[in-house]
Formats: structure tokens, C-alpha cells, sequence
């Protein structure tokens, strides 16, 4: 009960016919257009940040409920096309709205943490999480608090397993962030704090140490 009570609690922002065909999606997903709730989902998440901290879960269910019932997996390959479209127009994205930017990449995270197959994140989703995050680590997102926030939170959620995936991006990655720590100009005094705080996160194994927690958490 828990999960799918999590799920249908994070619908309750959709009108009443949408959530319907989520209900349906997240339990008989035979019954209804898959393209259409993925790009449900996905519109959404572009809007709503805190939905897209959560729809990994929901878009997770969806799909082991295709493969259970139908053996299909319409809905991911919905997903991750649509995924890959946003994907390509990302500098508009930013352009066009910070917010929808900031949204879609932590949809996609969510999207890699909970995506397996054979019990592996996806590798067709690597490259394209770490071009995201490698924008945020440039200069000019590096101004701005809110793309800080959301590199060093994604950083905290996939970083460990990003890295094992591929090992030399994530060393370019803080090499970035290290740079821009160092020696950037106009950065908030919260966002080099943040900066730190991930740089020392991941020199302990991507652990939080006792001191650590004690420096940065504590009042």
C-alpha cells in the first residue's frame, strides 16, 4: 500500500479526468494511451519541481506494470523520446524559463535513479545526465543559486552511481566545480558553501562524515 499511496498522493494536483488516466496508467496500463500519459508526466514536470522529484516513482511503476501485464514497453520508449526531445532543445529550455530548466533536470535524474534494466541504470541515460549537470557547472549557472541547489542535490541522489558508470566525467565534472569554487567570480557565499559541502561529499566515498554534517547542518 505505501508505494502506490505515495504515487496517487502526488497526482491529487492533476484535474480529475488526468488523474483517472494516471490511476488507470499505474495499475492497468493496457487500458489507456501510453504516449499521452508519458507526455502527461513530462509536461508537468517541466512545470512543477516538486512533481518531478517524485515522477521517477511514478513513471517506475508504470513501466513494471507494462512489462508484467503486456510484456510491452510503450510508455518507456514514450519517455524516453520525449525525454530526448527536451533534451535537445535544453539551451532554449534554460533560456526560455530557469525554472522548466531546473525541473527537467531533476526529472531526469529521478529518471536515471529509477530506471534499471538487468539491475543497472540505464546507459543510454548517462551521457545525457552528465551534459545537464556539466552545464550546471558552468560559469554563468554558477551564479545563479537555484542551478547550484540543484547540481550539488542531484550530485547527493545519483552521484555515487553516476561515477560508476562513467568514472573520467565525473572527475571533469568536480574538476569544474573545483575551478569554480577556486577561482570564480560572483559566486553567493551560499552556493561556495554548497560547493564545498559536495566536493568534501564526494573525497569521503559520496559519505557524509560526522564532521561534516556538524559543519554544514547544524546551526
Amino acid at each position: 500500500m505505501g508505494e502506490t499511496g505515495k504515487e496517487e498522493y502526488k497526482i491529487q494536483s492533476f484535474d480529475s479526468e488526468t488523474q483517472k488516466l494516471l490511476k488507470t496508467a499505474l495499475k492497468d496500463p493496457s487500458n489507456v494511451d501510453l504516449e499521452k500519459v508519458a507526455n502527461i508526466i513530462v509536461d508537468q514536470s517541466l512545470k512543477d519541481c516538486v512533481f518531478s522529484k517524485e515522477a521517477g516513482r511514478i513513471c517506475y511503476t508504470i513501466i513494471q506494470a507494462e512489462s508484467k501485464q503486456v510484456g510491452q514497453s510503450i510508455f518507456r520508449r514514450s519517455l524516453l523520446n520525449r525525454l530526448q526531445q527536451e533534451y535537445k532543445d535544453r539551451e532554449e529550455l534554460r533560456t526560455r524559463s530557469l525554472q522548466a530548466w531546473i525541473c527537467y533536470v531533476t526529472f531526469i535524474c529521478n529518471i536515471f535513479d529509477y530506471l534499471r534494466v538487468n539491475n543497472m541504470p540505464m546507459m543510454a541515460l548517462v551521457n545525457p545526465v552528465y551534459d545537464c549537470l556539466f552545464r550546471l557547472a558552468q560559469p554563468d549557472s554558477l551564479r545563479k543559486e537555484e542551478e547550484v541547489d540543484c547540481l550539488v542535490l542531484q550530485l547527493h541522489r545519483i552521484g555515487e552511481q553516476l561515477e560508476k558508470m562513467n568514472s573520467q566525467r565525473m572527475d571533469e565534472l568536480f574538476s569544474l566545480l573545483r575551478d569554480g569554487f577556486l577561482l570564480q567570480e560572483g559566486l553567493s557565499s551560499l552556493s561556495q558553501l554548497l560547493l564545498l559541502e559536495i566536493i568534501e561529499f564526494r573525497a569521503a566515498d559520496w559519505k557524509m562524515t560526522d564532521a561534516a554534517q556538524k559543519y554544514y547542518y547544524s546551526e
